[in-house]
């Protein structure tokens, strides 16, 4: 694999583990067993039956709380120690046979998509989970979930077409966060005048 194709996957399977880390690392040890990704050495752990299995329970315990509203808030609030760490553990050890410079780097890049990525997934739970009907959550987490394991899997298959994906999706949050960043601080530019009226 070149290194082009590797930054690639990095690009790609970061965006993913920012939108949800264990459903991102399962299917990468799936995706080895089933001889679809070749990992490297350096991540042959991933491709292990116990660590697949504790990826799956995770995945499990959070496909429920994620659809809980205010639970999901939390959880997600917490997972930012979780989603951005995993992104950029998978980057560095993916990247084991490159120079240490290149390594940091994709381990910067893969830790930047997947914090973009996880905010934006935040974001967006702060904008549905006050909503009073209980779908829009549930539809919400069902399409990060189908969008972090269909990434990865797209990732093995058409690195480069996966990392372009990530980026153009990473590129839309980061809009959608300023836009939302601009509107809160209107409002509360907006109730801080109505408080001294």
């Amino acid at each position: 694999m070149g290194d082009r194709q590797l930054f690639a996957i990095v690009v790609a399977t970061s965006f993913a583990a920012g939108l949800n880390a264990y459903a991102t690392i399962a299917t990468l040890g799936l995706l080895s067993h089933a001889g679809v990704l070749m990992l490297p050495p350096s991540l042959d752990v991933l491709a292990s039956w116990p660590v697949i299995g504790a990826a799956l329970a995770l995945y499990a315990v959070e496909f429920v709380a994620d659809k809980i509203p205010a639970v999901d808030l939390v959880w997600n609030a917490l997972h930012t120690f979780v989603r951005v760490p995993a992104a950029a553990l998978i980057s560095y050890g993916a990247t084991a046979q490159l120079s240490l410079q290149e390594q940091l780097i994709a381990t910067a890049v893969g830790s930047a998509v997947a914090l973009v990525a996880h905010g934006g997934k935040t974001a967006a739970r702060a904008a549905v989970t006050p909503s009073p009907e209980p779908f829009s959550n549930a539809a919400l987490s069902l399409g990060e979930d189908v969008v972090a394991v269909g990434l990865t899997w797209f990732a093995a298959r058409h690195p480069f077409a996966a990392a372009a994906i990530a980026l153009v999706l990473t590129g839309l949050v980061l809009l959608v966060i300023r836009a939302v960043a601009r509107a809160l601080r209107n409002a509360l530019d907006a109730a801080a005048r109505w408080l001294h009226a």
